[in-house]
C-alpha cells in the first residue's frame, strides 16, 4: 500500500501515535474509491441495537443478514464498515482483509427510560477488536447527558488502550440529555462543541450530525454574534465544525441520520463536500434501499467527494 501525499499530510496531524496506529488510519484512508484523496465513506450498522432489527432492516430484508452488509460496502468501494461485536463475527472469516472494519464497543437502545441521563452499555473490547482483526474501535458519547461524564470516562480508558495496541479510536458525539432541547442536539454551537470534545478525548475520526443554524446556548450565541461567525448555510456551518476540532487537524465525518429522498441527501453531501468535511457516515440511508439503489447511491456520494459531481 502506496500512501499518497495527501494521506501522509493527514496522518502527520497525529504527532502522537505509532506507527500502527498510523498504519490502521492509513488502511482507512487509503482503501476504496476514495483511497488515497483524504476522503471517506463508512458505512455503520448499529442501528440494530438502537431501534430494533424491524425498524432497521424491514425496509430491505437482505440487511437481516450480516453478510450482505460486508458486501455492500466492500462492493461499493466504501472506506470502512462499523458494526458492533456479533455484526463482525458473523462476517469475520468470509471477509478477513477485504475491508477495514471499525468494531462500536458500545451500545444503547430505544427501550431504556433515562431521557435526562442516556448512556450506552460496554458492548465489545478491544481485546475482541484486535482478535478479529479491526482497524478501529467506535464508541458514542453524549454530551450534556447526565451519565456524559461516566461515558468519557471510559472513552479515555479504552482508547489509551486501543492505542497502545495500534488500534485508532473513532468517536460518535452526539448530544442528547440533560437540559438540551431536541432542537438543540443539532444546533451549530452544540454540534461544534461536540466534536471540539471528541477531539479533546484524543479521537482520531470524529463523527457528528449535520448542524442547523440553530443556536442553542445564550453564551454562544453572544460569541458567535460578536465574532460575526458564519452559519446561515450548511456549508458555512460544517467548516465552523471542521474549524473546531483543531483547526481541521482531525478527521470530521457526518451522519447520514434518518432516511431521507435521493436529492436532498445528495444535497446535503454537496454542502459537506463544500465546508471541508472528511467525509460522510452513512447507516440507515444505504441498507434500508435495494442494493442496486443503494450501489448507485453511493457512487454518486463517492463522485461528489471526488468533486466530479
Amino acid at each position: 500500500m502506496k500512501v499518497t501525499q495527501r494521506v501522509k499530510r493527514i496522518l502527520d496531524n497525529y504527532e502522537s501515535d505509532s506507527p500502527g496506529t498510523k498504519a490502521n488510519l492509513a488502511r482507512i484512508l487509503m482503501q476504496g474509491k476514495l483511497g488515497g484523496t483524504g476522503r471517506l465513506v463508512i458505512l455503520p450498522v448499529d442501528q440494530g441495537f438502537e431501534h430494533g432489527p424491524a425498524r432497521s432492516f424491514a425496509p430491505n430484508p437482505e440487511g437481516y443478514d450480516p453478510h450482505y452488509h460486508f458486501r455492500l460496502a466492500i462492493d461499493a468501494g466504501l472506506s470502512a464498515y462499523a458494526a458492533p461485536l456479533g455484526m463482525l463475527e458473523a462476517g469475520a472469516d468470509t471477509f478477513a482483509g477485504q475491508i477495514p472494519t471499525i468494531m462500536k464497543v458500545n451500545s444503547a437502545n430505544s427501550l431504556a427510560r433515562d431521557k435526562e441521563g442516556p448512556v450506552q452499555a460496554i458492548t465489545g473490547s478491544v481485546q475482541e477488536a484486535l482478535r478479529l482483526g479491526c482497524s478501529a474501535i467506535g464508541f458514542t458519547i453524549y454530551p450534556s447527558s447526565d451519565g456524559a461524564f461516566e461515558m468519557m470516562g471510559q472513552i479515555q480508558e479504552m482508547a489509551e488502550e486501543a492505542k497502545a495496541y495500534g488500534l485508532a479510536v473513532v468517536v460518535w458525539s452526539y448530544p442528547r440529555g440533560g437540559d438540551l432541547s431536541k432542537q438543540g442536539e443539532t444546533a451549530v454551537d452544540i454540534v461544534a462543541y461536540a466534536a471540539h470534545m471528541a477531539a479533546l478525548l484524543g479521537a482520531h475520526i470524529i463523527k457528528v450530525k449535520p448542524p442547523t443554524a440553530h443556536l442553542e446556548l445564550d453564551a454562544a450565541k453572544k460569541a458567535y454574534e460578536a465574532n460575526h461567525i458564519k452559519i446561515n448555510t450548511l456549508a458555512e456551518r460544517i467548516a465552523h465544525v471542521v474549524q473546531s476540532t483543531f483547526n481541521g487537524r482531525r478527521i470530521v465525518v457526518f451522519s447520514g441520520g434518518e432516511a431521507k429522498d435521493l436529492d436532498g441527501l445528495l444535497g446535503e453531501i454537496r454542502q459537506l463536500y463544500a465546508g471541508g468535511a472528511s467525509g460522510s457516515i452513512i447507516g440507515r440511508n444505504t441498507f434500508q434501499r435495494p442494493r442496486a439503489e443503494a450501489l448507485a447511491m453511493l457512487n454518486t456520494i463517492i463522485d461528489i467527494y471526488k468533486g466530479k459531481a
